[in-house]
């Protein structure tokens, strides 16, 4: 589905960053005012999308995942290691989103509350267009209609990124009551009620969105817009967060039967497809693919966070973990390189590996704008040069070949950083089925079992599909690997190892990387290393609501805190 994105949603929500999204309308603007004019309110709409979170280098310079066991940061003071270290406390938390969330969450019922029908009286009797650009009174009606449903949506979103941080939370859904302001008390609900309010309102609000915003205004193919699919795709999400151990203490496997139906209508809609070439999905502007987005704009901004040290303007950034190299299997076999029949060599590591290996990370002896990556002790890109990879490793996922950075350069190209895509859809379906049905039964009758479903996801990787006659509990852990290395650095391993309740044996095992040397031009060793140790405790799995907010609202905090 060929998309356009419009250059006022673009340039001015998602290019300009954090400023935006620091941004509150009261500041400067008259609500009266704002939504007397079809415009007015239209980009009080939008600047609402400006509270979506981000998804790259947010976390004083670093990616969620450098607080996971797939990456290590290379600043050790930044303050994502309070993660890694467990010093996340009630005072402070690096990745704290509470009351940026509930802004968003305020935002949108203020729209809903003054951009109200009637407000379009005035134009019911212009029944034709004039040189103006004005548009019928039913379009208006109808552009309107839309927007009051986008803002649902974008309440349950933000709902939903509350919830999954810190577990029930409370709903305020009144435009008069404002969460920071501090002078009221109001009670969490629980996580049941938020889950049953968020998926009430994406059900509500999946058949009144557009598949696509053909027309809004005269701008034609609006991306980064809330659409059917990206709804349904959050219902998805949201399901299937419900119905992990975290949150489905009595292992319901309804709640799994529910979660793998709203995966598998996203799949069946026609929306969407899959790419056939996995590196090239996350070079794309326009992904058929791609169910919603967050661009970043025509700048060199990440390369220039992840490139190698060794070029020109290099600055290092996240490195991948020898952890995350090892969870990727042997092509030819589809086997763990732990199996003994899987065709690993040792003394060539890096051979013969699942191709998504070659397009999420640079290894030693990559190909990367122009040159080999020399990470062996002493390389352009290896210690003792300060500021080098920790690991061994760089970042290749997201980056563009084709921007340069460096020596007076500067070439930019548009990122686009995925929130939902199809891939995950088809890994939230596996999941749901293997743990209601078993890896190959179907009785809802949805014409897809987990093992075809993952399959899928692994024939698009040109790798061998899993085998028939696995068990369910043999299916979930290779599942659980398929997910880490399809949907490695998409901001998912952090939240996916909490929701399975396996945080100590994967957050709290010790980073690895690995210590080459070069033995001559075409040979080298390759020596193990820990490069941090990691702890993590159970508390950790949701977030502690933040003081400032348990004392000025009186809220339950979570149990640990």
């Amino acid at each position: 589905m060929k998309k356009i994105c419009i250059l006022l949603l673009y340039f001015i929500i998602f290019q300009t960053g954090c400023s935006i999204l620091d941004y509150d309308e009261r500041d400067s603007l008259d609500e009266d005012l704002v939504f007397t004019g079809i415009y007015s309110q239209r980009n009080f709409l939008y600047g609402i999308y400006g509270n979506i979170l981000r998804v790259d280098n947010y976390i004083d310079g670093a990616m969620l995942d450098c607080a996971t066991d797939d990456a290590e940061f290379i600043n050790d003071f930044s303050s994502i290691q309070r993660f890694n270290t467990g010093n996340v406390t009630v005072s402070y938390n690096p990745e704290d989103q509470w009351e940026y969330l509930y802004t968003g969450v305020r935002k949108c019922n203020t729209f809903l509350e003054k951009a109200t029908i009637d407000k379009l009286d005035e134009y019911k009797n212009n029944m034709s267009r004039e040189k103006d650009g004005d548009q019928y009174y039913p379009e208006l009606v109808q552009a309107l209609e839309y927007q009051r449903t986008e803002a649902r949506f974008l309440r349950a979103y933000f709902y939903f990124e509350l919830v999954k941080r810190y577990g029930g939370v409370p709903l305020v859904n009144d435009g008069n009551i404002d969460i920071d302001a501090g002078n009221y008390e109001v009670e969490r609900n629980s996580m049941d009620e938020c889950i049953a309010f968020i998926v009430s309102e994406l059900n509500e609000v999946i058949p009144l969105l557009p598949v696509v915003h053909d027309m809004s205004f005269g701008l034609q193919g609006q991306t980064g817009r809330a659409t059917r699919g990206t709804a349904m795709a959050l219902k998805s999400r949201t399901l299937l967060y419900a119905a992990s151990p975290l949150f489905n203490s009595s292992n319901n496997s309804n709640l799994w039967t529910e979660a793998a139906k709203a995966a598998h209508a996203v799949i069946v809609s026609g929306n969407y497809a899959l790419e056939n070439d996995y590196a090239d999905l996350f070079l794309r502007d326009n992904s058929r693919e791609l169910i919603f987005e967050r661009k970043a704009g025509d700048s060199n901004s990440f390369e220039r966070a992840n490139y190698p040290i060794g070029y020109d303007g290099g600055n290092t950034g996240v490195c991948p973990s020898q952890n995350l190299v090892d969870a990727y299997e042997m092509q030819g076999s589809g086997l763990s390189i732990d199996d003994p029949a899987s065709g690993y060599d040792a003394t060539n590591p890096y051979d013969g590996r699942d191709p998504r290996f070659y397009a999420t990370l640079l290894h030693n002896n990559s190909d990367w704008a122009g040159r080999k990556v020399e990470t062996w002790e002493g390389g352009l890109d290896a210690p003792p040069i300060q500021n080098a990879t920790k690991t061994g490793y760089y970042l290749k996922k997201y980056m563009n070949p084709a921007v340069r950075i460096g020596g007076g350069q500067n070439i930019t190209q548009r990122h686009t950083l995925y929130i939902l895509r199809l891939g995950e859809m088809y890994l939230n379906f596996a999941e749901a089925m293997n743990e209601a049905y078993g890896p190959e039964a179907d009785p809802e009758g949805l014409g897809m079992t987990a093992l075809e479903a993952v399959n899928r996801i692994r024939e698009r990787a040109n790798m061998p599909g899993f085998g028939a006659g696995m068990s369910q509990e043999a299916f979930r852990n290779r599942l659980r690997n398929e997910r880490r290395v399809e949907l490695a650095f998409e901001n998912h391993r952090f939240w996916d190892v909490r929701r399975w309740k396996t945080g100590r044996e994967t957050l709290g095992s010790d980073v690895r990387g690995v210590r080459i040397e070069k033995l001559n031009d075409s040979q080298f060793s390759y020596t193990p290393k820990i490069v941090e140790k990691r702890s993590f405790e159970e508390k950790m799995n949701l977030y502690p609501i933040p003081y400032s907010e348990v004392i000025k609202a009186n809220l339950n905090q979570n149990p640990g805190w």
